[in-house]
């Protein structure tokens, strides 16, 4: 398994960063595909030419917008609508896009209804999905002893570059300096913050910035 995809699976995002604890808006939620670890805006500049993976909040859930995500790794039978217990069934988006969960959520009790099911962890379905998030359908082809390549894409690094991200500045300025050091703000519009196979990984760094207002936000 590629390190990067361990570390996606593995990592805990909207955290702060112990590298920046003195700084605004310090949460990790921008995934090195190069480190395999996360970081925050703060640390992207010391990443420069390494492709960058945003990673975006949904009910206290960490996803990654379907699109994003199919770049690297096949998605089918990954479920990118809402389970039966979440927000009416309806696909949720992030932003007008799809997005898919990284790993499995808690359950506070075992599914009362017979159905359609996530193979991993028992979490009821739509149709015709077969897992609930990415961790789950990684887990499952490792535990058969599946070969995950068949799955795996070799990804443009130039489609995960910083100027990708919505929560960095494409020319490089960090928003939060201009903030503090201009009087009142000076009228500038404010930024809103946005079982396993898998071995635990030490890991640091990762967070984000949030587009203007009339943007919806994404954490």
């Amino acid at each position: 398994m590629p390190g990067w995809l361990c570390g996606l699976v593995e990592e805990s995002f909207f955290v702060g960063c112990g590298l920046h604890e003195d700084r605004k808006k310090n949460e990790k939620n921008i995934f090195c595909l190069g480190c395999c670890t996360s970081i925050c805006p703060h640390c992207a500049p010391a990443h420069p030419s390494h492709p960058l993976l945003q990673v975006r909040r949904y009910v206290y859930n960490d996803v990654v917008r379907l699109d994003d995500l199919e770049k690297l790794i096949d998605c089918s039978f990954v479920q990118v609508g809402a389970a039966v217990a979440d927000v009416c069934r309806l696909p949720y988006t992030i932003n007008s896009a799809k997005a898919v969960f990284l790993k499995p959520r808690p359950q506070s009790r075992p599914p009362k209804v017979s159905g359609n099911i996530c193979l991993t962890c028992d979490r009821i379905l739509q149709d015709p999905f077969h897992f609930c998030s990415l961790y789950c359908k990684v887990d499952h082809i490792m535990l058969r002893g599946e070969d995950l390549s068949s799955i795996l894409f070799r990804f443009d690094e130039s489609d995960f570059t910083d100027s990708h991200l919505e929560c960095l500045r494409v020319d490089g300025t960090d928003p939060l300096d201009e903030d503090r050091n201009s009087p009142g703000g000076g009228g500038r519009r404010k930024h809103k913050s946005g079982g396993g196979f898998f071995p635990q990984m030490v890991l640091s760094l990762s967070n984000r910035r949030k587009g203007a207002p009339h943007r919806s936000p994404l954490s």
